[in-house]
């Protein structure tokens, strides 16, 4: 008499099937903060393919729901008007500022060989970055990202992928605050000094929806308790 002793597997093969379908799991260890500058309070800032170029200077904000394009990049892209869609729910800056887009557009945005269709909204204001990729990116590619390693991990074909931050090195941040030092007497502190430069470069516009009326708020008045509060304070400062 012979005795046959059936695997795990043999017995349920739904054991082995769910062992092939394990994902690699996305982590972060020590080994990863290798090659990036410590310490620093840096955001991550990565180069990514946004509409068949490669764009540097992209921000990777978990905090932010919405994809954000600015001019610079707007204009490097030569996009057209007709490839652009209305826009005109308001946004909150950074810096606690509503601001009006100007439209948005549909982009592919190419993290290695996975590509992700990405609304970025375009926004006529100044920042250092050429866009903002947020929430959704991240969701749609899977992945993780970690600004203490300055590194963004993602799936891909059954392996873990990872596009790492830029940071500028201290050597050459230091030479860029000496350089600026150097060079403080060439720079300009009001318009006033700034002669001959062409005009709707420095000029101010508000940020408000033309097509919006404006309506005139009715003046506060401060209550007694205020006022007093106020000129009490002032007294002290005498």
């Amino acid at each position: 008499m012979s005795v046959a002793c059936l695997s795990a597997e043999d017995i349920n093969p739904e054991l082995k099937k769910a062992r092939v379908d394990i994902q690699p799991i996305l982590s972060f260890s020590d080994k990863d903060k290798i090659g990036a500058i410590q310490p620093y309070d840096d955001t991550l800032e990565i180069t990514l393919r946004i509409g068949g170029y490669d764009e540097k200077r992209v921000m990777v904000d978990q905090g932010n729901g919405a994809k954000i394009m600015y001019p610079d990049l707007y204009k490097g892209l030569n996009l057209r008007p007709e490839d652009l869609t209305a826009y005109d729910s308001p946004l909150v800056s950074f810096d606690g500022k509503v601001v009006i887009p100007k439209c948005q557009i549909k982009l592919p945005a190419q993290a290695g060989s996975e590509v992700m269709e990405v609304d970025f909204i375009v926004v006529d204001a100044y920042y250092p970055y050429m866009a903002i990729v947020a929430r959704p990116w991240l969701h749609a590619l899977g992945a993780v990202f970690s600004t203490l390693h300055q590194n963004v991990k993602y799936p891909s074909s059954g392996q873990i992928r990872d596009i790492i931050g830029a940071q500028l090195p201290p050597l050459e941040k230091e030479e860029l605050i000496e350089f600026l030092k150097r060079n403080v007497d060439v720079s300009v502190w009001s318009a006033y000094e700034a002669l001959g430069v062409d005009p709707s470069f420095i000029y101010y516009n508000l940020n408000v929806n033309p097509s919006v009326t404006p309506k005139k708020q009715p003046p506060r008045r401060s209550s007694k308790d205020h006022s007093d509060a106020v000129r009490d304070g002032m007294k002290k400062l005498k």
